[in-house]
């Protein structure tokens, strides 16, 4: 397996030039790399004009493993080539890294880049990539490749110091400045000492050990950015939507440089697969978070609650779901300051709720759609936190008052009901709790806790704190994690809370069991997207009829499992099959009865209009087509099988013959075209951005576009 690292961009507050004055400082060896041993130089080419200078080096590296691992290697060191390439001119440097020792087992690769800041010519950007490819190690692959990827985590973060001790060490020495190269043509006479002190370090710009493997050369901004309008933040998102690592520590928290790594890794992989909508950073990092920072698990996991949110239009429920009157009167929670670590507090009486009562007098789906409103507010309000308080804030506390809890909450329905919430939110909000303060449990939450407990993930179940009776008042209670001044009234602290008390709901509120069963599953139904099964040899077909040309048809849907490709067709002739009004209508069908007709011959009958396009399983795919002509356009999505025979996942999906895609389209004038498409439109919940990639236009009626 392939192991692989990206790091944020991290930007010195210096010039270039000085920080390759610093750079340099550190050959042929240096005391803060202790596991670089030695360099020589192989070859040296600088152009005619002197703006290039290409330095080829081998560098010898001592690495940290087991004394039995080494005699069965039968080597005491690793030797690295390194090329760097500095271009004086445009004010750049390029290393390039690659293992000597090894090269037929293990394929190690890293590149480095230093450059000067999009937005500010005196500072300098400084971003990494590497890569890990152990095939063989006799036998030890698992254990090479622990070791190399501690080691290498261990190399970036004491990187982050070796370029700031060496500046220092040139300010100490009266070093503050140096001159930019101009073409010998321009250069001009500058002072003795200036000219003594720039020559040795415009002369070893070239020079360098691996960046990572050896000590990463990385450093950090130095200030600190109080908002998004941070200039280090807004160069970096103006530029290929990079992430830079000020941004990183002051809105997402300290991260390791692996963390980092899967942070930025999983970001790209969504801008290349998700064009448009993405969700922000802050959401990206918990799913990592709930995975362990296993970059495939959470990339799975986001895929599937991001066709959840766009299947149920969750990103448009804050503004578009009102809160039935019922649910103001009798819903006892809502949102009360925050705790002693500002996290954004919500207080839910549960034992003062009737939750029989509101079940049958709402349906279990709106008391849903309450709940994910509750978490929608709630990321929110860690966004505003974030800033109020100068800190990453991801998560909030819920204080969970049990007072009146009795059997009648343990209705079955009810229980029901709860555990489908809990799995929803598990799958789609995970580490969005920070704390669950549990208080006055009565005799009857054992029952309730061993019911619901299965359902909640491990590390959630670790963050609740159980309290019963008036333990919560005492030491080591609830002080200890809200402040008196805003723990509420109720519970014996100083805060008036506005919350509903609850109640019992009034039976005449009660819907009829003709009623509950219209509305069971509504949040479903409700949804704009529609979702298709495609098998081998089966494909699933859509019908459109265009009455006047120029007209735009888009199309936007996810392929949730396996892999297809999309296709679209025109024929001037119907479809003649007796179930074509069936066949656009089907959804997941065990076959889908084919609209091409058999005796069709493709070129006479019909004809492709949209070329064939390959979908991977979880990519989101959106585009339109500008119609020539009238007539009967056909959507076709067809089973796909694996070209690569390293393709295993693809492979797997050909052994079970079926995909699955979930799909929305419109038919639009040509003038309304533009931003009218509701599916992208940008988002009202605080979940999502937009990418700085996303721009797409008819620029003509006869072309169309489709954006992957």
């Amino acid at each position: 397996m392939v192991q692989e690292y990206q790091s944020p961009v991290r930007v010195y507050k210096r010039p270039f030039e000085l920080i390759m004055a610093a750079y340099v400082r550190r050959f042929p060896r240096c005391h803060l790399i202790p596991v670089f041993v030695d360099s020589e130089v192989i070859s040296e080419k600088q152009s005619p004009d002197g703006s290039t200078l290409v330095t080829e080096r081998r560098c010898t590296i001592d690495i940290e493993a087991p004394r039995l691992l080494k005699r069965i290697a039968g080597v005491d060191h690793l030797y690295f080539i390194q090329k760097n390439t500095l271009n004086r001119r445009d004010r750049t440097l390029h290393i390039e890294v690659r293992n000597e020792t090894f090269s037929s087992r293990v394929v190690v690769h890293e590149c480095c880049n230093y450059t000067v800041h999009p937005e500010n010519e005196d500072w300098t950007c400084f971003e990494q990539t590497a890569s890990l490819d152990i095939k063989s190690f006799f036998g030890f692959e698992s254990t090479a490749e622990k070791i190399a990827m501690k080691q290498y985590a261990s190399s970036i973060k004491k990187g982050k110091e070796i370029i700031e001790f060496y500046l220092r060490e040139l300010e100490e020495e009266g070093v503050t400045h140096l001159p930019r190269w101009t073409a010998p043509s321009a250069v001009r006479a500058i002072p003795a000492p200036t000219a003594a002190r720039a020559v040795p370090a415009i002369r070893g710009h070239g020079e360098g050990t691996p960046e990572g493997l050896a000590g990463s050369p990385d450093g950090q901004c130095q200030c600190s950015p109080s908002s998004l309008t941070h200039p280090c933040v807004i160069a970096v998102f103006r530029s290929a939507d990079k992430l830079d690592a000020d941004y990183i520590r002051r809105y997402l928290g300290d991260l390791t440089p692996l963390q980092e790594s899967c942070l930025i890794r999983l970001r790209l992989w969504l801008q290349e697969t998700h064009k448009g909508k993405i969700p922000k950073d802050q959401h990206v990092l918990r799913f990592l978070s709930a995975r362990d920072f296993h970059l495939d698990k959470a990339r799975e996991l986001l895929c599937q609650s991001l066709t959840w949110r766009k299947q149920h239009q969750v990103d448009f429920l804050l503004d578009s779901w009102e809160r039935p009157q019922l649910l103001q009167d009798y819903y006892s929670g809502g949102w009360h300051h925050h705790d002693r670590d500002g996290r954004p507090l919500y207080v839910l009486r549960l034992g003062q709720m009737d939750t029989k009562g509101l079940l049958r007098a709402l349906t279990e789906e709106v008391l849903l759609r309450q709940v994910l409103t509750i978490i929608e507010e709630g990321l929110q309000r860690c966004e505003e936190n974030t800033r109020v308080f100068g800190r990453p804030i991801s998560c909030w506390t819920c204080l969970l008052d049990l007072e009146g809890l009795n059997m009648r909450h343990l209705w079955r329905p009810g229980v029901k009901a709860l555990l489908r919430i809990i799995e929803v939110v598990e799958a789609n909000y995970p580490e969005t709790l920070g704390r669950l303060l549990i208080l006055r449990a009565p005799r009857v939450f054992p029952v309730l806790w061993t019911l619901v407990s299965p359902l909640i993930d491990e590390n959630t179940r670790k963050k609740f704190l159980v309290f019963a009776g008036n333990d919560y008042q005492g030491p080591g209670g609830l002080e200890n994690y809200i402040d008196r001044a805003i723990i509420p009234d109720f519970l014996g602290g100083d805060s008036m809370c506005d919350i509903p008390e609850g109640g019992t709901v009034p039976k005449c509120q009660y819907r009829t069991a003709e009623e509950l069963e219209s509305q069971e599953n509504r949040l479903l139904t409700d949804s704009i997207y529609k979702s298709a099964s495609v098998f081998k040899g089966s494909p699933f077909e859509m019908l459109i009829h265009i009455t006047e040309a120029s007209s735009v048809i888009t199309w936007d849907f996810d392929v949730s499992k396996g892999d297809v490709m999309f296709k679209i067709y025109h024929s001037r002739r119907a479809p003649q099959s007796p179930r074509r009004e069936a066949t656009v209508a089907s959804i997941g069908g065990s076959l889908n009865v084919p609209l091409i007709e058999r005796s069709w011959v493709l070129g006479q009958d019909y004809s492709m209009v949209e070329r064939a396009l390959a979908c991977k399983d979880g990519e989101s795919v959106q585009g339109s087509h500008v119609t020539r002509w009238p007539g009967f356009y056909i959507l076709q999505w067809s089973f796909s099988c694996a070209s690569g025979l390293d393709d295993v996942l693809a492979s797997l999906q050909a052994s079970f013959h079926k995909c699955k895609v979930m799909y929305y389209t419109e038919v639009l004038a040509s003038h309304d075209f533009r931003g009218s498409v509701s599916s992208l439109g940008s988002s009202h919940s605080g979940f999502s951005q937009l990418s700085s990639a996303t721009t797409s236009s008819v620029h003509s009626q006869s072309s169309s576009t489709i954006s992957r």
